[in-house]
């Protein structure tokens, strides 16, 4: 375990510039690259508390958590904010100025597409145009994977059963939407000079080429015992609004890699928020489908882990996971046999041969998000329960149901 505490005060280049993380699906917290395995994420005293308690039978369901570190505001000459974080080792120590010249004209290339566009824009990504122009731009040392390609007037990627259209009025990527809002907070409030710790915790998509990432809010209460009245009452709402209260779960964030266009479709927490039921069922069924076709190899993996996770869950009395969230990941580049005649990844319709021999796909599932997690023994217990979590139980159960009850011959 890594625990950073304290950052140079001196030289920015001893330090390393905090990326957004751009698989960043869901939730309000801004999510950082800190390299390619690690992610980072304000720190709050609740959450750290979980993982450095956490059950053993938890930890296979959870990212692994590696410690805690400073980071500092910074503004150069331009007013341009970035967040830098102390180095692990002597290997980040100095960075060289092409690196950070490329980081800083991608963030502001980024920053850029983003403001110029109206708020009714829709968002695909494109990983290979990025990639080949930062290559192209910085020597090879691509900072980033993905393109933003910013499309008018695209349809909605799904309908809810009342036959209306997602809201397609915030930006894509979700990541640094969160993340310029988390530079103005800290501008506002804070000096470059204020050191602010943050939880390192293991990128659980980094084995991933093209990841397809489903964010779901689990159980039937999201609001913690320190909510105030009207945060209270907010969450309740959102809940008997939602799928929340029907299902259990509701859906907070989506990325599909689509393998007929080669661009990923992604969906947000308002989208999730007016979900009916059978809409949720149907975006389910969306996040298996990959423009080619329905990913029913997926199935048996996800359900099992699911259940597996199910089991656990059963077993932790006392601990209640208020306003947490389930990662369901996989592996969107299909790869065919060396004997198949495709380009490997790239089969254009539907007709194209996918085998994967003895190979299992790859699929994740993770519980995220715990800063307002309670259990007996916790420091920030406000209550101590009895028993399992059986609103989150709740949204286990329904959520296996429904995905074994997705069609499999389609």
């Amino acid at each position: 375990m890594v625990v950073q505490n304290n950052l140079d005060t001196g030289d920015a280049r001893k330090g390393i510039p905090l990326e957004p993380f751009i698989h960043q699906v869901g939730g309000h917290m801004s999510m950082l690259k800190y390299d390619d395995h690690t992610v980072c994420k304000p720190l709050v005293s609740q959450e750290r508390w979980f993982y450095e308690s956490l059950p053993t039978a938890m930890k296979r369901f959870t990212p692994q958590y590696k410690g805690i570190i400073s980071v500092r505001l910074k503004k150069d000459s331009m007013g341009n904010l970035s967040l830098i974080a102390c180095s692990q080792t002597d290997n980040h120590n100095s960075l060289d100025n092409t690196s950070k010249e490329c980081s800083k004209s991608i963030w502001q290339k980024l920053n850029q597409a983003n403001t110029s566009n109206s708020d009714h824009t829709f968002v695909k990504w494109n990983h290979d145009s990025l990639t080949n122009t930062i290559q192209d731009s910085c020597q090879g040392k691509a900072l980033l994977q993905t393109d933003l390609q910013y499309h008018r007037d695209v349809p909605a990627l799904m309908k809810d059963a009342n036959g209306n259209q997602a809201e397609k009025k915030n930006f894509n990527p979700w990541g640094l939407h969160c993340h310029k809002q988390h530079l103005n907070r800290m501008s506002s409030k804070h000096n470059e000079n204020k050191p602010h710790q943050f939880l390192l915790l293991e990128n659980v998509v980094s084995k991933y080429k093209y990841p397809c990432i489903l964010d779901l809010k689990m159980g039937t209460r999201q609001h913690g015992d320190d909510a105030s009245e009207e945060k209270k009452a907010r969450q309740i709402k959102k809940c008997e609004q939602s799928t929340s209260a029907s299902l259990g779960v509701r859906i907070c964030g989506m990325q599909v890699y689509q393998a007929d266009t080669f661009q990923y479709l992604c969906k947000d927490k308002y989208y999730g928020r007016k979900l009916s039921p059978e809409g949720f069922r149907q975006a389910l069924y969306q996040f298996l489908h990959n423009g080619n076709r329905l990913r029913t190899d997926l199935v048996e993996s996800i359900v099992s882990q699911l259940k597996a996770l199910l089991s656990v869950i059963k077993k932790q009395t006392s601990y209640r996971f208020y306003s947490s969230s389930l990662l369901i990941n996989y592996e969107g580049l299909e790869k065919p046999m060396p004997s198949d005649n495709h380009p490997q990844g790239h089969c254009q319709n539907t007709n194209c041969p996918v085998s994967f021999g003895n190979s299992h796909p790859k699929v994740d599932v993770r519980m995220i998000d715990f800063a307002h997690t309670t259990y007996k023994g916790s420091q920030y217990d406000q209550t101590v329960y009895d028993g399992p979590d059986h609103g989150y139980i709740f949204g286990l159960e329904n959520l296996i149901k429904i995905i074994q009850s997705i069609p499999v011959g389609e």
